[in-house]
């Protein structure tokens, strides 16, 4: 396989949701009467965080008559209060505190200061829960600008840019705007600048590099995949030039050499990692043999696969991890993150249960519907054509791809 490894690269996005705060003058919406009992207005299950409640109102009103309505020390009953209203689904107040916590943080600490972040965290997680998902992008936007003015250089900033990028793949599936594509290239940028800040202080055989990598290589999936109708105009309606669809196509062109290139270097990282008779060199054989597969490269996948057979041979426990990947047909991406594929499930009156043969060059065929579930027509007959698109990694025999007959598979689609 291969060895070189990728100039230019990038990162995923993992970091976590937390919460808090509101503008001043909502203190006193919030922050009843302390004679209020939320336990009566509330199913049993809250009776403990009412008592709470209560108690976070008193803490803010004193903490208010002290330091009036911009005391720094008002952010943690903010939090806790924000924290137990969010986990009661009572989003719109919650807003309200994460959005003062924040304004908080930056009146007594800075513009750019860490200390809003978990506010912000907090806002945009209960703005998803609403569905709210423009203000859930404007605070993912707000979120990452602080970050990169705050954090500087190291983990946090690599984290940081994976999380941005893991928020344009969600925005991405969400379908939030006409030209979605711009998404797609975001996300590889984002995982290019993660992927430079651990070469920068790690060098490029880090094995912090395999989260930005991964993420890099979905991102190829998906914009090789991408269809720009050949009717789509370049220029705009006064005659400039559409540079985001002009960009994008350069990205899509060279989609599945940048795909080989970010497989390479994961593979290079991988082999410093593991024993030369370890089951992971197959695995990252038939990594390779799948993207090739992806993009129409038939018999160089063929190749990667049957290598994969022969390296799996020289391992303790070769024919399980044969059978493993190569038993059945597999549904590219090969991803858990990316399946193209609601949730499998054993068949029952409410799944959409299929057959469907697949080629011994991957292509779905005989697709099938086997259950008489009416109500959910609309939603088989999509999950069908998106079925009929799909590529799969074939079954083999004695190391030859073959045809497999009557798969049948249950889906939850509601």
């Amino acid at each position: 396989m291969p060895t070189k490894f990728i100039t230019a690269s990038l990162l995923r996005v993992l970091m976590i949701v937390a919460v808090l705060c509101v503008p001043a003058a909502f203190s006193q919406d919030i922050a009843t009467d302390d004679s209020t009992n939320y336990a009566k207005e509330m199913p049993a299950a809250y009776v403990t965080s009412s008592h709470q409640i209560l108690a976070y109102n008193r803490a803010i009103k004193e903490t208010e008559s002290r330091e009036g309505a911009y005391g720094s020390s008002l952010s943690e009953s903010l939090l806790g209060l924000a924290l137990i209203l969010q986990s009661q689904g009572r989003h719109d107040e919650a807003i309200k505190l994460f959005k003062r916590g924040a304004h908080l943080a930056r009146i007594n600490e800075g513009l750019y200061c860490e200390q809003q972040l978990p506010f912000v965290r907090g806002e945009i997680a209960s703005q998803k829960e609403q569905q709210n998902y423009a203000q859930a992008d404007q605070r993912h936007n707000y979120l990452h600008h602080v970050q990169t003015k705050s954090i500087g250089s190291g983990d946090p900033l690599a984290d940081a840019y994976m999380e941005y990028a893991q928020w344009q793949y969600d925005a991405y599936q969400l379908g939030m705007e006409e030209k979605n594509y711009t998404r797609l290239m975001d996300m590889w940028e984002l995982y290019r600048m993660a992927f430079n800040d651990v070469v920068s202080r790690e060098g490029k055989t880090s094995p912090n590099l395999l989260p930005p990598l991964h993420g890099m290589l979905q991102t190829q999936y998906l914009i090789s995949s991408y269809v720009i109708p050949l009717s789509t105009p370049v220029f705009g309606e006064e005659g400039q030039i559409d540079e985001a669809l002009l960009r994008f196509k350069t990205y899509h062109n060279q989609s599945y050499q940048q795909g080989n290139a970010v497989i390479q270097a994961i593979a290079g990282i991988e082999q410093e990692r593991n024993p030369p008779d370890s089951p992971n060199h197959a695995r990252l054989l038939v990594m390779l043999g799948d993207w090739r597969l992806w993009n129409g490269k038939n018999t160089a996948a063929l190749e990667a696969y049957r290598e994969a057979e022969t390296e799996l041979a020289r391992t303790g426990d070769a024919q399980a991890e044969a059978q493993q990947l190569f038993g059945k047909p597999v549904a590219l991406p090969d991803i858990a993150e990316m399946s193209l594929l609601p949730p499998e499930v054993e068949p029952n009156a409410s799944a959409v249960t299929l057959a469907f043969g697949v080629t011994e060059h991957g292509r779905v065929q005989d697709v099938e519907r086997l259950d008489n579930n009416e109500e959910d027509d609309t939603q088989a007959f999509r999950l069908m054509r998106q079925l009929r698109k799909m590529t799969f990694r074939p079954r083999f025999e004695a190391g030859q791809p073959v045809e497999t007959e009557k798969l049948v598979k249950a889906f939850q689609i509601q």
